[in-house]
């Protein structure tokens, strides 16, 4: 059975976009064209930024309606990712909080796409 290995991301300018997650992911993109960056993520997950402009690009849906998910061990990792995303200028749309599952915040890429740092469940 096939397991999903792909997220994929519209985003306005793939090179700003691609900026912005090698910051974040402290890595280089695997794969780089003008409508199209990908990111190993993990060796069974990758991340696609797709450009809305591209020409073959279709979406009938608008707004960020999921979280792209950074779950961590410790809350001690959550704070130092905190304070590195505020240091890089990334938008911060949720504070440090608690949460039921633990000490978690949200920020938000370039196109406004949710990224939740969290401690696992």
């Amino acid at each position: 059975m096939s397991h999903p290995n792909l997220l994929i991301l519209y985003v306005a300018d793939p090179a700003a976009s691609s900026t912005f997650y090698q910051g974040l992911l402290q890595q280089a993109p695997t794969d780089s064209f003008p409508n199209y960056v990908a990111f190993v993520l993990t060796d069974q997950l990758s991340l696609g930024l797709w450009s809305e402009q591209a020409a073959n690009f279709r979406s009938a849906g608008s707004g960020h309606r999921f979280e792209v998910g950074y779950m961590v061990e410790t809350e001690a990792q959550v704070e130092q990712l905190y304070a590195r995303w505020q240091a890089l200028g990334v938008s911060i749309e949720q504070p440090l909080a608690r949460a039921v599952f633990g000490l978690t915040f949200v920020a938000l890429d370039p196109d406004g796409h949710r990224l939740r740092v969290c401690t696992r469940d």
